[in-house]
């Protein structure tokens, strides 16, 4: 077994599902690995549980980041265990394989590799955080309590092979609050008005401007035109390229009504949306407000697009690494899901994203990373590690 093998492993077999979000045994293992490659790392968070660990974060160059929580998953669906790290048929199982202890396992490895090369690392800058996978507070923790400063940034979020990830759709997820007339149902819709029914005809505006396609401009423009061929790729989803410059959208819960014969006076439904460039966030929501007149909305989350520019070195650096290891070339794309790039981009962090994983599996049954990935990650985190040295 390889060094990032198993140090993937036994990143698995710590437990730090989110919710509940716990990961200080996480964040105590990743110390010592630093801590014995020669780093001076500590551990911070806005709660004890809320762990994360950073290193040369204040004075970096290049910041090199993950993140230790994982979403759950249900032990009864799986054919191995979720949290056993086991390496078999050059994989490695578990939940976080891909999303995203293999890619923290990868960068862990690099720098040890890097030191046992004679290299000193006093400006490369580590952080791992805690609860990406919920609402960010991990790396808004360490920016606004000045343990991070801008520099160029690595995240080693799982992207497809050879495909640098630039940036990432905007965010808006509302929760509406409908409030009805109520009435006999054998009146309705003369009489009385549904809540139910205001919240459906909020679904169909929605999905009346998913047909709206939107002009990310002349510098993504051509970006977008090449992820949209690997999205088609990586997904394996006829017509999936519409993701990138569509809003898309998921009314992801909906509750109303009190019983089948009267009209319902109230309705909850949360939305999330996912919005392309050219997509403003502020008018979006007064567009959602405009068309449900009997709502009041709460936001409980937004973004707007982001992105870093082809140019920036971050890029280039990143793509030479991938080249020179995979002999082929890199492939940068913007891509339709979050993560903590959008925050710290919004911090002044030339932000990319590249790392190794099972895109097909990621927060699925059966999670897995392959080690031929694992190790390639390795290579490339190597070279750009020695770009900045």
């Amino acid at each position: 077994m390889t060094d990032v093998a198993r140090l993937t492993s036994e990143l698995i077999a710590i437990r730090s599902e989110n919710p509940p979000g716990d990961t200080r045994d996480c964040a105590e293992f990743v110390r010592d690995r630093l801590s014995a490659i020669g780093f001076e790392p500590c551990i911070t968070g806005e709660t004890p549980e809320r762990a994360n660990v950073v290193a040369n974060g204040a004075t970096a160059e290049l910041l090199l980041c993950g993140h230790l929580d994982v979403v759950p998953a249900r032990c009864e669906t799986w054919s191995c265990d979720p949290c056993g790290g086991e390496v078999r048929d050059e994989y490695v199982w578990g939940r976080g394989a891909t999303d995203m202890k293999g890619g923290c396992a990868a960068l862990i490895t690099a720098c040890a590799e890097s030191v046992d090369r004679g290299l000193e690392l006093p400006q490369i800058g580590l952080a791992f955080v805690a609860d990406e996978e919920t609402g960010g507070a991990g790396i808004r923790h360490l920016l606004d309590s000045g343990h991070l400063a801008p520099c160029d940034c690595l995240i080693a979020e799982p992207t497809p092979e050879g495909a640098p990830c630039l940036g990432q759709k905007g965010l808006v997820r509302a929760r509406f609050r409908f409030a009805g007339e109520p009435g006999h149902a054998s009146l309705y819709p003369v009489r009385g008005v549904s809540a139910v029914m205001e919240a459906v005809c909020l679904i169909e505006h929605v999905r009346r401007l998913h047909e709206l396609e939107f002009d990310p401009g002349p510098v993504l423009g051509p970006v977008i035109a090449m992820s949209e061929q690997v999205l088609e790729a990586t997904l394996g989803v006829p017509g999936s390229s519409s993701i990138l410059r569509r809003l898309t959208y998921n009314p992801g819960r909906i509750e109303g009504g009190e019983k089948a014969n009267i009209v319902a006076e109230q309705c909850e439904l949360e939305l999330d949306l996912r919005l392309p460039w050219g997509c403003d966030p502020d008018r979006l929501a007064a567009d959602l407000r405009a068309h449900a007149p009997r709502a009041t909305m709460e936001c409980m989350s937004g973004s707007a697009p982001s992105f870093t520019a082809p140019t920036a070195r971050i890029v280039g650096r990143t793509c030479a690494a991938i080249e020179a290891v995979r002999k082929r070339p890199a492939t940068p794309i913007v891509q339709w899901a979050a993560s903590d790039a959008r925050a710290l981009r919004l911090a002044g962090f030339p932000t990319i994203e590249y790392g190794p994983g099972d895109l097909s599996c990621i927060h699925g049954v059966n999670e897995r990373v392959p080690i031929r990935a694992l190790e390639e990650a390795v290579a490339i985190y190597g070279r750009l590690i020695t770009a900045y040295t």
